[in-house]
């Protein structure tokens, strides 16, 4: 007589917040890192999806229109330039940045302007309510006749409003704030930005509707949420800037339709944000006489390139350990050069508390500043300033050794456009390259030469 044999049937466990699964039971979700979450759901068999008739044959790209994905300016150059010339129909943008830092006020300014070309614009916020919305609209001139306002947390509400009003550009604030009564968990969870934003990614699609959705960050500075939002949308920017400046900065980290060099500068005021297709002033002291201890430096924000000032000031301490305090620079960047100073320029600096920082709350991350830094902090202990109208920047390395940086010709060219008449550069192999006319350039191979040089 024949036995049955029985399939031994693998246990199965999901994540209830998630959806991850794993083939035993684990304390700690590893898709969300929730605790606790993870139940035996049973076996799950697996499944192939059947080819199905086709509803759109595909095309040759010679005859695919690509018109219909041409660039609409949204009035508001800066954004232009980091979205690589505006808003691409049935795009979906995700706008990320930390609370207060003005993404609110941003794009309630581009939908404004956006309206006022004669496109319908809907504006959902989930965070405020729309007389709170209408205030602010007031505030910086943002009211238009063809801008909708919607106060709507559900996810089915939402794309019903987006089926009744039409909309050509969508603007969801924030997507963290939506939710969905298909998928389980509260809003902000994993599965609900994915059901959420895959639902809204849907919309644009199918009817070509441009989407900027609105992204918390978490402590660390990164988008809230699975990894997979931003890999489903189009476009991701990163809006930056200081709580105590006004200066604001725009990068594109993602741009499926341009590039992802460029920086948007924004000026953050109570009248609304700028653009600032200049803003090289805010950075730079405005002194009518040379004073030791300051430095002006070019650094590139993407292709930008921005004239900014760093200042030292040294004060001899009694106590055993001196202090080394920094702003808007890395600390450990400055320690280094303190270091490098003190061994390789014999210049000691043991006994002093030094304080180096920036003028305008700019941040300067780019090792190009690293010789103007040294440069400043050499000025205050030697008490002398260094020349009018003079600029510096190179990479300093633990040798005392001044390396070569790029763009070296575009920093000299920003330099001569706002008035300064020389610089001190890194010797490079190619030279510095095009130099405007009467524009003097020195190039030096180690700091030590670059002290003789200037003091």
């Amino acid at each position: 007589m024949a036995t049955k044999t029985s399939r031994a049937k693998t246990a199965n466990y999901r994540c209830t917040e998630c959806g991850w699964t794993a083939v035993k039971w684990v304390g700690r979700c590893g898709e969300c890192q929730a605790w606790g979450t993870v139940e035996e759901a049973g076996e799950v068999l697996a499944r192939t999806t059947p080819a199905s008739v086709v509803a759109r044959p595909a095309q040759l790209i010679a005859d695919v229109d690509a018109t219909t994905a041409a660039y609409q300016p949204t009035g508001v150059g800066e954004l232009d330039r980091v979205l690589g010339g505006g808003l691409v129909p049935g795009a979906v943008i995700l706008l990320a940045g930390e609370p207060g830092v003005g993404k609110s006020t941003l794009l309630l300014d581009v939908a404004a302007r956006v309206a006022g070309q004669g496109r319908d614009v809907l504006y959902v916020t989930g965070e405020e309510s729309t007389a709170q919305v209408k205030l602010r609209a007031e505030r910086i001139g943002a009211v238009s006749s063809s801008l909708y306002l919607s106060a709507e947390t559900d996810l089915g509400q939402t794309l019903g409003q987006v089926e009744q009003v039409k909309p050509a550009l969508l603007i969801v604030d924030s997507v963290q704030t939506l939710s969905s009564t298909v998928v389980d968990g509260s809003a902000g969870g994993v599965s609900q930005v994915r059901e959420v934003a895959a639902s809204l990614i849907n919309a644009a699609k199918t009817r070509n509707m441009t989407t900027l959705l609105v992204g918390h960050v978490t402590k660390d500075g990164s988008i809230a949420g699975p990894r997979l939002l931003e890999h489903l949308v189009d476009v991701v920017c990163q809006f930056d800037g200081d709580r105590h400046s006004r200066l604001r900065l725009v990068r594109a980290v993602k741009n499926r339709y341009g590039p992802t060099d460029e920086v948007g500068c924004f000026d953050l005021t109570e009248d609304g944000i700028e653009g600032l297709a200049d803003p090289s002033g805010l950075f730079v002291s405005r002194t009518k006489e040379p004073v030791s201890g300051t430095c002006i430096t070019v650094t590139l924000e993407g292709r930008r390139p921005l004239v900014a000032e760093v200042q030292a000031l040294l004060a001899e301490t009694g106590n055993a350990q001196a202090r080394r305090a920094t702003s808007g620079l890395d600390s450990s960047r400055v320690a280094m050069l303190l270091a490098v100073l003190q061994q390789r320029a014999s210049m000691n600096l043991a006994k002093d508390d030094s304080y180096v920082a920036t003028v305008g709350g700019v941040k300067l991350t780019e090792p190009a500043t690293d010789l103007a830094v040294a440069l400043a902090v050499a000025s205050a202990k030697m008490n002398k300033p260094l020349p009018a109208r003079l600029i510096a920047f190179g990479e300093v390395g633990l040798a005392g050794e001044v390396r070569p940086i790029p763009g070296i010709a575009r920093r000299v060219q920003e330099a001569e456009r706002l008035g300064f008449s020389h610089a001190v550069v890194p010797a490079s192999p190619n030279g510095p390259g095009q130099v405007p006319p009467g524009f003097k350039v020195r190039e030096v191979s180690t700091l030590s030469e670059a002290l003789e040089l200037l003091f």
